[in-house]
């Protein structure tokens, strides 16, 4: 397909054929005023005689035979494993003997869903929603993660010396957890999160009015919240929070 800055368009095509077919111009002088070879207006004019103005379009370049395609039984039985079993292309193809890019093109020919796409229990596609506007729907949600001690813990530095960064304060003698509050808009991605000390009902509420206040400062007014069953999102803090329904 042409794209928009092309010389000869569809439409270009066409002026450059009726000025040799219809007008009679020369090859050369009709080349040189749509600034292109001679061989291209030759081409373009022929496909005129021939087709008319329908011959102007892109025609497809796929080729009418192709010996080596791969053999359609091998096509069966790439589908019937994928679908079966649930294999990648590297799988399919050690066990077939054929060349991954090869099961990947019959995948893809076929259209056949990626296994990222698909629920490996039940090799149904995963059909994810997204509401319509900003706003429709935040997702709120904790990720707990384990504090590092001050100066390392003993994944990089070993039992001993983690040990010693771990008892060596007083600060760091019980390292605890990093509680990042995270709020999500459902249609648009905008995150806001905040790294916090704990997740009780007091922080989560005030979480949610600083991350309220974020999205309004954005042009986007929350209807709905969505959250999972969590003491503090129970809460009555919480919900005074979110304020009416």
């Amino acid at each position: 397909m042409s794209h928009p800055n092309a010389l000869l368009t569809p439409r270009g095509r066409l002026l450059l054929a009726q000025c040799v077919v219809d007008d009679g111009w020369p090859l050369r002088r009709a080349a040189e005023r749509f600034q292109v070879s001679a061989t291209t207006a030759a081409r373009w004019s022929s496909r005129y005689r021939l087709l008319g103005p329908a011959g102007m379009n892109d025609a497809s370049s796929r080729p009418h035979r192709c010996p080596r395609r791969t053999p359609a039984r091998t096509e069966r039985r790439i589908i019937a494993i994928r679908v079966n079993r649930r294999w990648g292309p590297a799988r399919i193809g050690y066990h077939l003997g054929v060349h991954p890019s090869t099961v990947h093109r019959v995948l893809a020919r076929y259209g056949l869903a990626r296994l990222s796409w698909l629920d490996r229990a039940t090799g149904r596609v995963i059909r994810r929603y997204e509401h319509a506007a900003p706003g429709e729907l935040v997702h709120v949600d904790i990720k707990k993660l384990g504090r590092i001690p001050d100066g390392g813990g003993h994944k990089a530095l070993g039992r001993a010396a983690g040990r010693r960064n771990k008892v060596g304060t007083q600060r760091n003698r019980r390292p605890g957890y990093h509680f990042i509050h995270n709020a999500v808009d459902d249609y648009s991605r905008f995150a806001y999160s905040e790294i916090l000390t704990d997740e009780k009902k007091e922080t989560v509420a005030a979480f949610w009015n600083r991350a309220n206040t974020w999205f309004e400062s954005r042009g986007i007014t929350v209807q709905r919240v969505l959250t999972d069953n969590g003491n503090g999102y129970r809460s009555r803090a919480f919900a005074d929070a979110l304020g009416p329904r």
